[in-house]
């Protein structure tokens, strides 16, 4: 049968209405956006209907986007920006223990830097409780961080109810929205925070353009020094292409938001009851209710689940383990979250999109129960 790509949360296939608004700008529309000529208007348009596409997305003012190189870069700008904009303030951060590596490392480096860091931990069901949270806030707190929804177990997490409490105290809000952009309702004024990042390329946009909501009246420290492009928060100049194919993605997944998240909970959920029904001892991970509608990560118990998915090269996942130097570790989320070692070592994260069907989700499920039955009846020989 054909491929079956269930994948969608490491990055997910440009749509045709996205690659048809970036062509344009590869071709006649070369323009550098900074030039006063007709060239660079063109390309200059092109660059501005983005931002305000990302910011009626977002529910905020076009002038309170930014375009970055990615999600990665636009998280580094957020913590380490905002964190030196803010040292005669304070020097503490809080940040959740699940959040991406971008955020987590970055408030590492600010650590030997003289920073002080609290990472906060996650329940069982891979939520940060918002008590926790504020708990952590100190007087000297200038950033507090918090993604909205986890990429591995797809649990969505206390945005808003940490934003309303720990804002009052001085700290800033940043949550990195990368995975829930066209799966989830994302709009930063109801959210309250101050910073929001979001990736082109997980939804249905180009890889290596991101965006940065940054709150009217916040200021952050430039990492990268030139030409004052971008509010003068990123120099270098803009890749007008893959901001208008960012731009493009983030309205069409916005239009189509309602639609699209009940087709893919309808696949995941028919998902997991085949797979439940089909193989003993399975476990989901996450939250049961409030997590992403399009992801699905369990534990099979008894596989290795790098060495099975190499067994079923037709299909496409994840899985909740990594290897280092020849030795397989598993996830530092489900670490965290509690799950024992060789349970983990057996997690597979399915990530749906909006292309896929019922015909995929039932091959998937006929292949994985029946690869599942064949190694449990080998050990039994």
């Amino acid at each position: 049968m054909n491929r079956v790509y269930f994948d969608h949360n490491a990055t997910t296939p440009v749509a045709r209405e996205v690659v048809d608004a970036m062509l344009p700008y590869l071709t006649e529309r070369f323009g550098n956006p900074s030039t006063g000529h007709s060239f660079g208007v063109e390309a200059k348009a092109g660059l501005e209907r983005a931002r305000g596409q990302v910011a009626t997305a977002l529910g905020c003012d076009p002038d309170e986007i930014s375009f970055t190189g990615g999600s990665s870069e636009a998280n580094n700008l957020a913590v380490k920006g905002a964190a030196w904009a803010r040292r005669e303030r304070g020097r503490h951060l809080v940040i959740g223990s699940v959040e991406h590596p971008s955020v987590r490392t970055a408030a590492r480096w600010l650590v030997d830097e003289g920073w002080a860091l609290t990472t906060v931990g996650v329940r069982a069901e891979g939520q940060v409780d918002a008590s926790d949270m504020v708990a952590a806030v100190r007087p000297d707190t200038v950033l507090v961080a918090l993604m909205l929804a986890q990429n591995e177990v797809g649990t969505i997490m206390p945005v808003r109810e940490v934003a309303a409490q720990v804002r009052p105290r001085g700290a800033l809000m940043l949550t990195d929205a990368s995975q829930a952009v066209g799966k989830i309702k994302v709009r930063v004024r109801e959210l309250e925070v101050d910073l929001c990042v979001v990736a082109g390329h997980k939804f249905y946009g180009p890889k290596g353009v991101g965006a940065l909501y940054v709150r009217r009246g916040v200021d952050l420290v430039s990492l990268v020094h030139g030409v004052a492009h971008e509010r003068g928060l990123r120099a270098g100049t803009e890749n007008v292409p893959g901001i208008v194919g960012l731009g493009a993605a983030m309205e069409m997944v916005t239009r189509d938001l309602e639609k699209n998240a009940a087709h893919m909970a309808r696949l995941r959920d028919r998902l997991w009851e085949g797979l439940r029904d089909g193989i003993d001892g399975i476990v989901m991970n996450g939250h049961p209710r409030n997590r992403l509608p399009n992801t699905l990560n369990v534990c099979i118990p008894g596989i290795d689940s790098t060495r099975f998915l190499t067994d079923l090269p037709q299909f496409a996942a994840s899985t909740g383990a990594a290897c280092h130097w020849g030795v397989t570790e598993p996830s530092a989320v489900l670490v965290e979250m509690g799950v024992p070692r060789d349970p983990a070592l057996g997690t597979i994260r399915f990530s749906l999109g909006i292309g896929n069907t019922e015909a995929e989700v039932d091959a998937v499920i006929d292949a994985v129960t029946r690869r599942v039955a064949e190694l449990r009846s080998v050990r039994l020989r």
